[in-house]
């Protein structure tokens, strides 16, 4: 499996590092997700799993305080509400439990039992308890929003969207969590238009704007829609041919299909628009390394890093570059310098052990290669 943002495996952008495309990639032209149904982890895109959690959390509270005033708890409510503020999920369901089985049901019982599910990652059992607050209470906000996000989070896009459409209908300022779930909602179940209108409330530009198109093209990368994708960016630049990112993201998607020339191609247009943009000089290097024009692809490196120093990725392919052109002293000091920086980067462990051998630094050698085993994500062994 090759891996997007890490030039084929060999590295990973360091803190701070404004990617621009996801972290992992299935093989070019694989299978989409059916309409309908999605991989949570490709709706992650980048985020990891406590960003995105966070995210949510966030958008929770918010929309949470939109919500009406409730009618006065009652005794067990207040206590499983005490219970899940403290993070005790099972004990607030198992207070809870009994009292939706009183009859009548009190009010608020339904929206606690789906809120402490939801909390406890238990999207299926939430979804069943929301349904049903949503029924005794149409108005209640708390319970709209995390019903379309556990659909969102189960994969039920069709269900999502209209309960996440209603959330940023009642919000004052439209919130960039929900505008992201719901871009991501009508991406994966080929709605375009809407997908690019959404992701532009989230950023806030007009929604057949240049700037609309390259986000959705942008998100398009993200969600694995390449060849999407292409036709987004060239219609941003048909409507504003300088405009920033659009022909760097072209040329990251003609990258990763192995279509050198064109990516060389775009990477150049974009440096034309913005000569300090130092990811399109590690882009332009790393497409010269796979022509194998070492002169061409140091420059280039050399460029990123006099931009940028910090980030590790020039050095790694520059240790490459260094030891094809016979010069295993120089590419030792680009690889110990990214591992300083990138510890854990086995590649780098890998070619700075091929440098050391060739140095006759045996022990050093054998060392980096230790340790190249040691990272090598187990799928990749």
């Amino acid at each position: 499996m090759r891996q997007r943002g890490k030039l084929d495996g060999r590295q990973t952008p360091g803190r701070g590092v404004p990617l621009v495309s996801r972290n992992t990639r299935p093989a070019a032209g694989g299978p989409h997700t059916l309409p309908g149904t999605f991989s949570v982890g490709r709706a992650l895109g980048l985020l990891g799993i406590g960003t995105f959690a966070l995210l949510l959390a966030l958008a929770f509270r918010a929309q949470a305080q939109t919500a009406s005033s409730p009618a006065p708890p009652s005794s067990g409510l207040t206590q499983a509400q005490k219970l899940m503020d403290g993070g005790k999920f099972d004990q607030a369901i198992a207070v809870l439990k009994p009292l939706a089985l009183e009859s009548p049901e009190p009010a608020g019982v339904e929206a606690a039992l789906g809120k402490a599910y939801y909390q406890k990652r238990d999207y299926p059992a939430a979804v069943a308890h929301l349904d049903a607050a949503l029924k005794q209470n149409p108005q209640d906000a708390e319970s709209t929003q995390l019903l379309g996000l556990a659909y969102y989070l189960t994969g039920r896009l069709q269900q999502a969207v209209p309960l996440l459409e209603k959330v940023q209908a009642w919000l004052p300022q439209p919130d960039v969590t929900a505008s992201y779930l719901l871009g991501v909602s009508f991406l994966q179940s080929y709605q375009y238009d809407q997908a690019r209108a959404a992701f532009a409330k989230m950023f806030s530009v007009p929604p057949d704007s240049a700037q609309a198109h390259l986000v959705l093209g942008q998100m398009m990368v993200r969600q694995e829609f390449e060849d999407q994708a292409i036709p987004e960016l060239r219609q941003a630049l048909a409507m504003n041919p300088r405009l920033p990112m659009a022909h760097f993201l072209l040329g990251e998607i003609y990258l990763f299909k192995s279509q050198i020339q064109p990516a060389l191609d775009e990477f150049r247009q974009e440096l034309a628009i913005d000569p300090l943009l130092w990811l399109a000089y590690w882009r332009l290097g790393d497409a010269y390394t796979r022509l194998e024009k070492w002169n061409e692809a140091e420059r280039a490196l050399k460029q990123a890093i006099w931009l940028n120093e910090n980030f590790t990725g020039p050095y790694i392919l520059l240790g490459k570059v260094e030891m094809k052109k016979g010069d295993p002293a120089l590419a030792a000091e680009f690889l110990e310098k990214a591992l300083k920086m990138d510890p854990k980067n086995y590649l780098a462990h890998y070619i700075l052990g091929t440098a050391y051998k060739e140095l006759g630094r045996t022990a050093d050698a054998n060392r980096e290669f230790g340790l190249t085993e040691t990272l090598r994500p187990a799928d990749e062994r």
